[in-house]
């Protein structure tokens, strides 16, 4: 084994990892970055999914909003997200031939389409009045997401409008919904914020649906969900050419087996086992992975933290077309353009928690439509772009990791690609199986992703999206912030090693927020030595 020192050894490639390793090879440090697969980039990837069929999806995560435009101007990334004109498209359960269509380009429509599906636009006229309070949220807490954390006090004080903070920080989201609004379906479309990848009531005392709702609606001050054009692997792309250029240095298929509290890592690349040290270890890893590689692995699953549960299907297919809608007033293209929801009433979405809770798989299932091809075609070949062919992703909400085993992943795999196809066909005019391309094998272009999947492919624990519960962008007020982990965020409680990924304080969604806060808390621990 060869023994090798380094300032920062970062122990997963995903985008936080390739973050941390831009800012921190840009600030002269001496950088090795360990990724156990063949590429870089981890969840953020974009990938011919299908055999002969040049699409490139993004395979895993597909939207855009909590990364801070200071992040992209820093590093100098060319990165080009786009601005979808829809922000959704939802069907009236039971009367699915009529919707609720959300226009950014044309509030009079926005407006006519609350007064035809709640019989009033005073709900849209709430939803103008949400908006702005989760505006002001937005403006006044991004900007700390690459700061020190500030205290709950101080958050408040930053958001100065005591009730607001009562109404979404300290009370369950749900009761704000219901005093707000009195339709079901605009109720739905306003919750399903505050659950994507979060198995919870709306009315759960735990709030972890308050803090899902916030980091869905304060990136970039803004709440907006953009489009990275040439799909989410121009994202990591973009990082890896940086981070490449400041001299980090960063290997594919080392696969880390070991990190101590002194800062030893070991890993094995091609059937050889490496040792290095880090004066500093940053863990782009879950918290609960990071557990299991301390002391070798060998220490007893009763002594490490709790393993999070993921709570989604993801479903990407390739159509030969969009689908025709029940809904004839809307077109297609419109109706795709946005996120489209389905079945996700308020009062669906809470049946879909209970049964899901009782064991079962909801039916019918929630389920949140992406289609990236209409806003950004280039992730498809020319030949394909001319024929009309749609990307679509499908993320089902309420299938906690629960569900699934070992033993039973690929039935289960089966019945809930059954459950999201049956959920679209329910809003459809033609069943969504005959618009499905082939691939060059003569197999349906879709493929299923449980949150066992999720755990294998890229080591997301039980599939947990954010690697385990979302924190508070803030700390509790009488919470240490002695060491400059603490105050970023990212400490673990062993001083050399600190997380960087999305398991990290204000870590969730694709962002680079983690690897930037690990990087700052190097570079202050560095300058005070």
């Amino acid at each position: 084994m060869t023994n090798t020192s380094y300032d920062v050894v970062i122990v997963g490639g995903g985008h936080n990892g390739l973050t941390a390793a831009a800012y921190l090879a840009r600030a002269g440090k001496d950088v090795l970055l360990l990724e156990r697969d063949d590429h870089l980039g981890g969840a953020a990837v974009s990938a011919t999914a299908f055999d002969g069929v040049d699409a490139r999806l993004s395979r895993y995560s597909y939207l855009v909003s909590l990364m801070p435009k200071q992040i992209i101007e820093e590093l100098d990334l060319d990165i080009e997200l786009a601005r979808r004109r829809y922000s959704s498209y939802t069907p009236v359960p039971g009367n699915t031939s009529a919707g609720l269509l959300i226009d950014g380009g044309d509030g009079e429509a926005t407006r006519e389409s609350f007064e035809r599906v709640a019989g009033n636009d005073a709900d849209f006229d709430a939803m103008q009045e949400f908006s702005a309070d989760t505006g002001r949220l937005a403006r006044a807490l991004f900007p700390t997401f690459c700061e020190p954390l500030p205290s709950r006090s101080e958050a408040r004080k930053l958001l100065d409008d005591d009730a607001l903070w009562e109404e979404l920080i300290e009370q369950p989201l749900g009761q704000a919904i219901a005093r707000r609004f009195t339709d079901d379906v605009v109720r739905g479309v306003m919750a399903t914020d505050a659950l994507i990848g979060t198995f919870t009531s709306l009315d759960d005392t735990s709030l972890d649906a308050n803090r899902c709702f916030l980091y869905h609606v304060v990136g970039n001050g803004t709440g907006d969900w953009d489009i990275p054009i040439g799909g989410m692997g121009a994202v990591s792309r973009e990082l890896e050419r940086v981070a490449r250029e400041a001299g980090a240095r960063l290997l594919t298929g080392a696969e880390v087996t070991a990190v101590s509290p002194d800062g030893g890592v070991r890993y094995v690349l091609d059937g050889e086992e490496h040792a290095v040290e880090g004066r500093h270890i940053l863990a782009n890893v879950a918290p609960w992975v990071l557990d299991g590689l301390l002391d070798g692995g060998n220490s007893p699953r009763s002594t490490r933290s709790a393993k999070p549960e993921g709570a989604q299907v993801k479903v990407n297919l390739l159509l030969a077309r969009l689908p025709r809608l029940n809904d004839q007033s809307v077109a297609p293209e419109a109706a795709f353009g946005g996120t489209f929801h389905i079945n996700e009433g308020y009062g669906q979405l809470e049946e879909a928690y209970q049964e899901a809770l009782g064991g079962a798989i909801p039916s019918p299932l929630p389920c949140e439509i992406y289609c990236h091809s209409l806003t950004d075609p280039s992730i498809l070949s020319p030949e394909l772009v001319a024929a009309g062919a749609q990307t679509l992703t499908v993320f089902g909400l309420h299938v906690p990791h629960r569900l699934i085993t070992e033993e039973n992943n690929v039935a289960r795999r089966e019945e809930l690609q059954s459950a999201v196809l049956a959920s679209l066909n329910s809003v459809l005019a033609e069943p969504i199986e005959e618009l499905i391309l082939k691939d060059a094998n003569g197999r349906p272009c879709i493929e299923t992703k449980t949150t066992l999947d999720l755990e294998h492919a890229i080591n997301m624990p039980g599939g947990n999206i954010f690697h385990g519960s979302l924190d508070w962008p803030f700390l509790e007020d009488d919470a240490p912030r002695n060491t400059a982990a603490e105050r970023w965020g990212v400490g673990t409680g062993k001083p050399r090693i600190l997380l960087c990924g999305a398991g990290a304080r204000r870590g969730g969604g694709v962002s680079g927020i983690g690897g930037h806060n690990a990087a700052m808390a190097v570079l202050e621990d560095s300058a005070g030595q």
